[in-house]
């Protein structure tokens, strides 16, 4: 059995997030929560205005997915959504500041009245965006809150996304996860490693890093160009370019 965290923040899915317009930017990554995230907002009726991506340099940044963040501009055309970057020093606190004055770029530029996050069990990651939102006077839905992680994973392969692995960083996960493709036989071997590991199956304790090279959400598939994989032990990445 799936050992899961206690919730105290209340779903997304059960407030009211029904803004009249529905005019959001999405918090992206590149990786499959955020893609997940923006496919269940569109399916409830929310208008995707823009991405918004943020470059950390602390590889270790609680709060911002690294791994190949960059190759998001590409997500980002076959999705044909504009996208707005920021960068931040990734350093605990300042970062939360940096990401609001990215999101108030887009309040101003895009009009937006919703963030929409990937946000899965991660309090930590979620009452820090709600209070940025709070203060800029516009809504937070995160539509993958609290949702099964089993039921999670299953939903990406039965939607058709090709999610792979590019970053690790948790025993027993080493240089040979690189590049893998979350299908079945993942699923069944991450059931295992929550059972002997306490490994999250969604990676949602940083565990594990991902990238999405195509989804419904997609006009064509990306393909890597290049990759760079750096790392020791049981902490490795995998910095992609995609075409």
């Amino acid at each position: 059995m799936v050992k899961k965290a206690t919730p105290t923040l209340t779903s997304g899915l059960n407030l009211k997030n029904s803004p009249k317009s529905k005019r959001s930017a999405v918090l992206f990554s590149g990786g499959k929560d955020s893609c997940m995230a923006i496919y269940l907002a569109k399916q409830r009726g929310y208008e995707i205005a823009c991405l918004i991506s943020v470059f950390s340099k602390n590889k270790d940044s609680y709060m911002f997915h690294t791994p190949s963040i960059e190759s998001t501009k590409h997500q980002a055309e076959v999705m044909g959504v504009p996208l707005i970057t920021g960068k931040t020093k990734g350093e605990k606190e300042e970062e939360l500041k940096d990401l609001e004055k990215i999101i108030k770029k887009a309040k101003t530029k895009y009009k937006i009245n919703t963030l929409i996050t990937g946000a899965l069990k991660s309090e930590y990651q979620a009452s820090r965006i709600q209070k940025i939102c709070d203060k800029l006077k516009i809504d937070c839905f995160n539509p993958l809150w609290q949702k099964d992680e089993l039921e999670y994973l299953n939903d990406l392969i039965k939607n058709e996304f090709n999610v792979i692995i590019t970053g690790v960083a948790a025993h027993p996960l080493d240089k040979s996860w690189l590049g893998r493709r979350i299908d079945r036989e993942f699923i069944e071997q991450v059931i295992d490693l929550n059972n002997k590991y306490e490994i999250h199956p969604a990676g949602e304790g940083g565990e594990f890093e991902t990238f999405v090279l195509h989804c419904p959400l997609f006009k064509r598939p990306l393909t890597i160009k290049n990759q760079k994989i750096s790392g020791e032990k049981n902490s490795w990445r995998m910095d992609i370019e995609v075409e």
